[in-house]
């Protein structure tokens, strides 16, 4: 990894950890701009438009936008960037944050932001249209789609991950130096906290210690820890389940060696993350604001992710017409609370104390 990446990841570390417990009245400081690229010069949120900060790519996100404009009647300049930088900077800029919706990649961005108070109550229709454990108890955030955490294998180098059934199994000798993770990513965030939830501070450490041990390969982004493993370059990659996905309509499913296993046991491995969206009580486009929320939940909306991301609809009756996709009804994966997720600066400065940013 880069020392450019390395030091912007302790450095959203320590934003998170010095706002953790700030308000949006006394996080007075408004912050830069260089956690994100803008995808305008400008940030505007004033009558009939909002300003969006997403942690979600843009390549996957740019035509729904396009549609919620085109649907609402509302201008829409978004911010793109890391999840967990993103998350940071809204600490960072408090009340005078430009942004008026927070688009994140996972939960636990989501849990932080909403810990320091700076996110509104949702209108109660978008809330009612999913399941409790998909948004925040006291509906400042709810989620737009849901992914779930899978070993990408490769066949012919670990046929045996097909049986696999914990995250424990990559910890084996046998998989020294041969398996493939993301470290800044947001997802691999998201599932090291949910590692600590459920092993507690002192077993997180020490699997991560031995997984660190085992000389994983880092990758920049998941898709290339995906290809590493189809190519042959590493046996086993941790990743969400929605890249191999991609991969086969990309390229067809005989062309792809790579296959990926969810696990099916209450495990930190088969941790059904989401993405999500909240809005920022700061706004002075409120209304518009929600009217964007309210969109991402629609029939429309969440076939776009259902086809054209791979991702699984948060809300009944909508199915993939692309993908040869379980549902969510049909998977079993981790019990952990997804409001748990929320302690991303603990995470992060525990990726950097065993030396795995």
């Amino acid at each position: 990894m880069s020392l450019i990446t390395r030091s912007a990841l302790l450095a959203t570390a320590a934003l998170l950890s010095a706002c953790g417990g700030a308000t949006a009245t006394d996080s007075a400081s408004t912050g830069s701009a260089s956690a994100a690229s803008e995808s305008s010069s400008s940030a505007s949120g004033g009558q009939g438009s909002v300003t969006i900060y997403s942690g979600r790519n843009e390549e996957l996100v740019a035509p729904l936008l396009e549609q919620i404009e085109a649907a609402t009647g509302t201008e829409i300049e978004v911010r793109y960037g890391d999840t967990s930088a993103l998350a940071a900077q809204l600490l960072e800029e408090g009340e005078r944050s430009p942004a008026d919706i927070f688009f994140s990649q996972d939960a636990g961005a989501l849990g932080a932001v909403t810990k320091a108070g700076l996110f509104a109550p949702l209108d109660p229709a978008s809330l009612s249209a999913v399941p409790t454990r998909f948004q925040d108890p006291q509906g400042r955030w709810v989620a737009t789609s849901a992914r779930a955490r899978v070993i990408a294998y490769n066949p012919e180098q670990a046929p045996e991950a097909a049986e696999f059934t914990s995250v424990d199994a990559v910890l084996d000798p046998a998989y020294r130096g041969k398996v493939g993770f993301a470290p800044t990513n947001a997802s691999f965030h998201a599932f090291v906290t949910a590692l600590r939830v459920a092993k507690g501070e002192d077993g997180a450490k020490q699997w991560l210690t031995r997984f660190k041990d085992n000389d994983p390969q880092a990758f920049e982004k998941n898709g290339a820890v995906l290809a590493a493993v189809d190519s042959g370059e590493v046996s086993l990659g941790l990743i969400n389940h929605y890249y191999w996905h991609e991969l086969v309509a990309e390229k067809g499913a005989d062309a792809v060696n790579a296959q990926i296993r969810f696990l099916g046991a209450d495990d930190p491995g088969a941790l059904i993350n989401v993405a999500g969206v909240g809005v920022l009580a700061s706004s002075d486009a409120a209304d518009q604001a929600q009217k964007v929320v309210a969109y991402l939940l629609s029939r429309p909306a969440q076939q776009y992710f259902a086809d054209e991301t791979a991702e699984f609809p948060v809300i009944e009756g909508v199915q993939t017409t692309k993908h040869d996709l379980p549902t969510l009804a049909e998977l079993t994966g981790s019990s952990v609370d997804l409001g748990s997720l929320d302690s991303l600066e603990t995470t992060l400065a525990l990726l950097d104390e065993v030396g795995l940013t």
